[in-house]
């Protein structure tokens, strides 16, 4: 596998995805006066995609599985803020099926990308392509 930058990696692509999906529940009617929630849960998506391109950036692969594991925590956290957003009525059933089954999704696409990382034997293997080219 080489990625010569973190635009082309699937999981970023996909964390773009769902933080404009989440900014556009939190923009609308009960969700965009909720300071509190909307400010959090944004901040938290934020940090998804944030971490994903930190860890890249280190080119070190210890480290970037360090911080993918960050992202799958920031995931943790969207998703219990939408089963908030769901319980206290600012979100459809149909958003939150939605957006949690994304959320899941990359989730299981960077929990793979972390064992894919772990079994190499070099920290250097993945990153070292990009580093060369």
């Amino acid at each position: 596998m080489i990625i010569n930058n973190f635009e082309e990696l699937p999981i970023w692509k996909l964390s773009l995805i769902i933080t404009k999906e989440i900014y556009d529940i939190t923009f609308i009617n009960k969700f965009m006066k909720d300071f509190s929630l909307r400010d959090q849960i944004r901040r938290a998506v934020i940090s998804i995609s944030s971490n994903i391109v930190e860890g890249f950036e280190k080119n070190n692969n210890n480290e970037l599985v360090r911080y993918l594991k960050i992202s799958k925590g920031s995931i943790g956290e969207v998703r219990n803020q939408l089963h908030i957003a769901l319980t206290i009525n600012y979100i459809t059933l149909q958003e939150f099926n939605g957006l949690n089954s994304k959320l899941q999704e990359l989730g299981k696409q960077i929990g793979g990308f972390i064992v894919y990382l772990s079994k190499k034997k070099t920290d250097k293997l993945f990153l070292q392509n990009k580093i060369n080219s």
